[in-house]
C-alpha cells in the first residue's frame, strides 16, 4: 500500500514510525515532514490545507491511504475533497471536524445529548462576556471558540486575568480563533485523555494518555501545546472509560450521524475526573500531540491496521492488542515557549540516540539544513521510550534527553509526576 501522511510534527513523524512497521506499507509520504520524518520517509512539498492540490498529488502518486495529522486541514475539508475523489482517508469530515473546530458547537452537542461537562456562556461582545465573568467569579475559563493550536485557553484564577484574557482574544491575539469566545466553569479533579477510533457506525477504544500542558515543574506557568505525555493514564480506570463511552463519546457520535456528519477518524476526549465521574473538556479530532507519540510508541504496526479498518468501516472486526507496558515522552522545546523563542539553533548528539522499539526521538519542529539539524518550532523534540514500568520508561526517556546536547532548548524534569508520586 502506498500511503500519504499530511503534516510536519512530532504526531506525524510518530505516525510514519508506526506505519513503516507495519509490512503492508510498501511507500510512504509525508507531507510536509521534517527532518526526523525525512530519515524514515519520503519528504514531499505540498501546501496541506489545500483540498485540490492533495488529491492532485495522491492521484500523481498513486496513492492508496492518506492519514491526516494535524487539525488545519480536516477543518478546511481536505478529507472531503479526498473522499470525493475516491480516496480512502483517515479523518473526519470538515463538519465532523467541527467538534475541535468550535468549542460552541461542541457544548450544544453535548447540551444535546446531556453529556457531563462544565457550565458555560458562548460570547462574540466584549462587554457581555466580561459581565458573565464578573457575575460568575473565578476562578473561570477562558477559551478562544476556534482553533488556536492547543493554546487559545485560559485559566484564569482571579477576575482581572479573566477580563484581561477577553481582551487579549477579541483584541486579535489569537486570530480569527477569538473572534468569539467561550467562558467554561472550572472543572476540579484530574485530567487525562482517552482516544478512540470511530467508523462512523462503531466505536472502539484506542487507549489513554495524560499530559502536561503547563510549562513549568510541577505543572505551573503559562499553557503549552504539551511538555510530555504518558500512556496509560492510570487515573482513566476501566470503569471511568466504560462510564466516559456510555454517557459522552457514544451519545456525541450518534448525535452527529443524526445531525447528517457520521465520524470516521480519531477522536480525542479530554476528560475531568473527580470522585469517579468523567466530564468532558474539550474534543479534539486528531491524535493528540505529544499523546500520539506515547500511543504509537506502545501500538507499534497495529496502528495502521486499526487506521485503516476505520477508514474502510470494518472497526466492528478490529481490536486493539496491548502489551502490559508503559510509554513516556518528554519535549526538548527552543528557550523562551511558549513565548518569543530563537529559531535556527543547532541540536548536537541525535546520531548517537539508540532508535529502536523502546527508544526513539521524535522531531516535531526541525529542518536540516548543510548537514546540520536546526530547530524551527517552540516544541522541537520528543524524546520517547517504553519500558515495563512508567519508571523503567521514564529513566530512559530522560536518559537520552540528557545525551542530547542543545543550549538553546529545554525540557522539564518531572514528566510523570502525578502517576509516580
Amino acid at each position: 500500500m502506498n500511503i500519504l501522511i499530511l503534516g510536519s510534527g512530532g504526531r506525524e513523524h510518530a505516525l510514519a514510525w508506526a506505519v513503516m512497521q507495519n509490512p503492508k506499507c510498501d511507500k510512504l509520504i509525508v507531507a510536509p515532514g521534517n527532518a526526523g520524518i525525512a530519515q524514515i520517509a519520503t519528504c514531499a512539498d505540498l501546501d496541506i490545507n489545500n483540498g485540490g492540490a492533495v488529491v492532485t498529488f495522491a492521484e500523481e502518486n498513486a496513492i492508496d491511504f492518506v492519514i491526516v495529522g494535524p487539525e488545519a486541514p480536516l477543518a478546511a475539508g481536505v478529507s472531503d475533497r479526498l473522499r470525493d475523489a475516491g480516496l480512502l482517508v483517515f479523518g473526519p469530515s470538515e463538519a465532523a471536524a467541527k467538534l475541535e473546530a468550535s468549542k460552541a458547537f461542541t457544548k450544544e452537542i453535548c447540551a444535546a445529548v446531556k453529556a457531563p461537562t462544565a457550565g458555560y456562556g458562548h460570547f462574540t461582545d466584549v462587554e457581555a462576556a466580561k459581565n458573565y465573568i464578573r457575575q460568575q467569579g473565578a476562578p473561570i475559563v477562558v477559551k478562544a471558540d476556534g482553533l488556536a493550536a492547543g493554546k487559545g485557553v485560559i485559566m484564569a484564577f482571579d477576575e482581572a486575568t479573566a477580563l484581561e484574557a477577553i481582551d487579549d482574544m477579541f483584541g486579535g491575539a489569537f486570530g480569527e480563533a477569538g473572534a468569539e469566545v467561550v467562558i467554561e466553569e472550572f472543572m476540579e479533579g484530574e485530567e487525562a485523555s482517552l482516544f478512540v477510533l470511530v467508523d462512523g457506525t462503531n466505536i472502539l477504544s484506542m487507549g489513554s494518555a495524560q499530559d502536561h500542558k503547563r510549562v513549568g515543574e510541577g505543572d505551573t506557568g503559562l499553557n503549552t501545546g504539551g511538555m510530555g505525555a504518558y500512556s496509560p493514564a492510570p487515573v482513566l480506570s476501566a470503569e471511568i472509560e466504560a462510564k466516559a463511552m456510555a454517557e459522552i463519546i457514544k451519545p456525541t457520535m450518534e448525535e452527529m450521524a443524526r445531525r447528517g456528519a457520521p465520524y470516521q477518524g480519531i477522536l480525542y476526549a479530554g476528560l475531568m475526573i473527580k470522585d469517579g465521574q468523567p466530564r468532558l473538556v474539550e474534543y479534539n479530532v486528531r491524535f493528540g500531540d505529544p499523546e500520539c507519540q506515547v500511543l504509537m510508541m506502545r501500538l507499534g504496526a497495529q496502528a495502521m491496521d486499526l487506521m485503516h479498518a476505520a477508514a474502510e468501516g470494518r472497526l466492528h472486526q478490529a481490536q486493539v492488542n496491548w502489551a502490559d507496558d508503559h510509554a513516556i515522552t518528554v519535549v526538548m522545546a527552543a528557550k523562551g515557549y511558549p513565548g518569543s523563542y530563537e529559531k535556527g539553533t543547532e541540536i548536537k548528539g541525535l546520531d548517537a540516540q539508540i532508535e529502536d522499539g523502546h527508544n526513539m526521538v521524535f522531531h516535531a519542529g526541525t529542518k536540516a539544513q548543510d548537514g546540520k539539524v536546526l530547530a524551527t518550532g517552540g516544541r522541537v523534540l520528543n524524546v520517547t521510550a517504553r519500558g515495563d514500568t512508567l519508571q523503567e520508561a521514564r529513566d530512559r526517556a530522560y536518559a537520552a534527553a540528557d545525551a542530547i546536547d542543545w543550549p538553546g532548548g529545554f525540557m522539564r524534569h518531572d514528566i510523570g509526576w502525578r502517576a509516580l508520586k
